[in-house]
């Protein structure tokens, strides 16, 4: 269940109200007239079976009260209703798989806001994960991977193909580059001044490493692991079962890539950098292909459900 806020100019409130009183998937619904103050109009409030969410806001679209007005999703984390609970079971389709691409496209563009803090964090994953590959820590390099929050400007990728948003897949391409690029170059920095330390040596970064040496060698488990991650990551972003996305970070090694191309060029390593960089670009060409069909194959089953719902909608209206 779903819980729509809509900020309505006065002139767009009836036809806004006759479009949600028309769903059976709408549940509840209230207005307040002259409610809001900026912009000024009125606030309706509706609760929408989270299966019939995606066609609910789109009728809004068209009727563009979120270019007037605006339109926000909230999801409850627990709520009793048997008006609810019928609405639900009228809508085809289950809550748990149902994609609404209004939360997942917001998502995507709050996940590829090249930031301070994505900036910090692609500096200090890259940081931890050099320090692994030195001492040949598994440990320390599972950690870089959770740090890292590359995943959800890889995922954007997909979502911008998959909803024709040629502007998020400009962002997402240019805050993943930038991203590597601020990571790999200050790590480079710490290696030299760790290299200029005696902290590092050559021996270090050509010793033997049989706990991290797969970041450097790449074949074609990187590209099969990458996509299955990437699925399983995408399929965890879309339903919200957010604890599947664990196990995605430390799947793939886009990060200790990064962090082995910055010793490789710090000591200047040309094979562990070639290495590294063909592990990189395979491992974020697979996560976004795998993004991409999952995306893909969740739009085609959904919109065959609105197809159906239409359907179902026709004949209750016709009762």
């Amino acid at each position: 269940m779903l819980q729509l806020r809509i900020t309505s100019p006065a002139h767009l409130t009836p036809t806004v109200i006759d479009v949600l009183t028309a769903d059976p998937a709408v549940s509840e619904l209230s207005s307040l007239p002259g409610a809001s103050l900026r912009p000024e109009g009125d606030v309706v409030m509706a609760g929408v079976a989270r299966e019939a969410a995606n066609d609910v806001i789109d009728r809004l679209r068209e009727l563009d009260v979120h270019k007037e007005g605006s339109i926000q999703i909230d999801s409850p984390k627990a709520w009793m209703s048997d008006r609810a609970l019928k609405a639900a079971d009228l809508a085809p389709g289950s809550s748990a798989d149902s994609v609404v691409w209004a939360d997942v496209t917001q998502q995507a563009y709050d996940d590829t806001e090249a930031n301070w803090t994505f900036m910090s964090l692609m500096t200090l994953a890259t940081l931890l994960a050099g320090i692994a590959i030195v001492l040949d820590s598994q440990i320390l390099v599972i950690g870089a991977m959770v740090i890292g929050p590359e995943f959800g400007a890889i995922a954007a990728l997909g979502v911008a193909l998959v909803r024709h948003r040629y502007h998020l897949l400009g962002r997402s391409l240019s805050t993943l580059a930038l991203g590597f690029l601020v990571g790999i170059a200050l790590t480079t920095v710490a290696a030299l001044i760790a290299r200029a330390l005696g902290w590092i040596t050559l021996v270090d970064v050509l010793a033997d490493r049989p706990g991290t040496g797969f970041i450097y060698t790449p074949d074609k488990w990187s590209f099969i692991v990458a996509l299955i991650a990437a699925a399983a990551g995408v399929l965890a972003l879309t339903s919200a079962r957010v604890g599947g996305l664990s196990g995605v970070f430390i799947s793939v090694t886009t990060i200790p890539a990064a962090a082995n191309i910055a010793l490789g060029l710090a000591f200047g390593v040309g094979h562990e950098i070639r290495g590294s960089v063909l592990q990189l670009l395979l491992n974020i060409t697979g996560m976004a292909l795998a993004g991409w069909a999952t995306l893909a194959v969740q739009k085609v089953v959904w919109s065959r459900v609105s197809e159906r719902r239409a359907l179902l909608v026709a004949r209750l209206r016709k009762r």
